[in-house]
């Protein structure tokens, strides 16, 4: 028998070589890297967006623009709190109520969009 220790075995290992999966939500590797279709999705977004500021903006300028009109015609025959209160608040309101219920919407749109799922 001989006096020299075995030599240990080394494992050597190179890169791995399985495929690289493709991006599990296309859409969303498009806006990740910026390209003419990813930001195709993203000015789509903020279009819609955009149009739904908008028509809460020429509601509100509706009825605040009325408002000394309304004043006006009224001549002190009812109170201003009143007018406030039941002409120009409940309109604002559920603008506003509507108008978050629509960014919310669009939002859920784009990230169902983004993931692939279908919009309903």
């Amino acid at each position: 028998m001989s006096a020299e220790p075995t030599p240990r075995r080394e494992v050597v290992t190179g890169e791995s070589r399985r495929v690289r999966p493709l991006p599990r939500y296309r859409t969303q590797s498009e806006i990740d890297e910026q390209t003419a279709l990813g930001g195709a999705y993203v000015r789509s977004l903020m279009r819609s967006q955009l149009r739904a500021g908008l028509m809460v903006f020429v509601l509100l300028a509706v009825v605040v623009g009325t408002l000394p009109l309304v004043f006006e015609a009224l001549r002190a025959d009812a109170p201003v709190w009143a007018v406030l209160g039941f002409a120009a608040y409940p309109p604002l309101t559920l603008a506003a109520h509507w108008y978050v219920r629509r960014a919310e919407r669009n939002e859920r749109d784009f990230a169902r969009l983004v993931e692939g799922r279908p919009t309903q």
